[in-house]
């Protein structure tokens, strides 16, 4: 199955992240990408340096006739930058109930820039959450979710927890921010805990990491497979990706979306 996935997020001019990231994604695991952009960014491996952001009801239409034509498998959310989009991404999807959702909650790009309004935190957890099949928060985002901070791995399960009960029905809490060269990510679901680990690669070329995984997992639940296996391919295509990195740009450079690791069949 190829899998349909519509990813509603914005632009990153440089490549390494945003829309242009999870079409990469999406197209090397096998999948079909559609878009839905939210905002144009000039940005790149330094920095983001402007944001112009796209009008709510334009980033229904695109999404509604894409939707309307081709159809989709999963949806994936990213950049939505304001509490206006927000909302309207939110009534659009209620409309295509039984979609797989994944949102990744972009609040802070890698180099610090703010990618997501202080009031949308708030639309974020009132009209997203409840809608989402998987939310792929990093350690800064659930904090910010959550209003305080995460310290080591059994940290990471009480906060993921915590975020559950707000509405989505599964939680992938990364720890990529915490010190130390073993990375734990946790998966909570009503049914309980699991943690993926591994080796932690030593790089800094890791822009875009968050949008890649989640376009993996979306693009995983597209194609029929479970959550937990879903999440496991997106792990093992990222940390191939971050292993190949190019090493482009002067600053946090994208990963290599374009290898190969078997035919990613799980």
């Amino acid at each position: 199955m190829q899998g349909r996935v519509l990813i509603v997020a914005g632009s990153d001019s440089g490549g390494g992240a945003g829309i242009q990231a999870d079409l990469k994604t999406v197209t090397a695991l096998g999948g079909f990408g559609m878009t839905a952009i939210t905002a144009l960014t000039a940005q790149n491996t330094l920095g983001v340096f402007g944001v112009l952001p796209v009008e709510p009801d334009f980033v229904v239409q695109q999404m509604d006739v894409v939707l309307d034509d081709l159809g989709a498998d999963a949806v994936k959310t990213g950049m939505l930058h304001s509490p206006e989009v927000i909302e309207a991404v939110s009534v659009a999807l209620e409309r295509r109930p039984g979609l797989p959702l994944v949102v990744d909650p972009v609040m802070v790009a890698q180099s610090g820039a703010t990618l997501l309004q202080d009031a949308a935190v708030a639309a974020l957890k009132q009209h997203l959450l409840p809608q989402a099949t998987l939310l792929t928060p990093n350690l800064p985002e659930a904090e910010k979710l959550i209003g305080r901070s995460i310290d080591g791995a059994a940290g990471m399960e009480a906060a993921a927890q915590e975020i559950l009960a707000m509405g989505p029905e599964a939680v992938l809490l990364k720890g990529g921010h915490l010190s130390g060269d073993w990375l734990i990510d946790v998966l909570v679901t009503a049914g309980g805990v699991e943690r993926f680990e591994g080796p932690r690669i030593d790089t800094e070329q890791t822009h875009g990491t968050g949008c890649t995984l989640a376009s993996a997992i979306a693009t995983g639940l597209a194609q029929g497979l479970s959550l937990a296996d879903a999440v496991r391919r997106a792990r093992a295509y990222l940390q191939e990706a971050l292993r190949t990195a190019p090493g482009l740009g002067r600053g946090q450079g994208p990963v290599n979306h374009g290898h190969t690791v078997g035919h990613f069949d799980g």
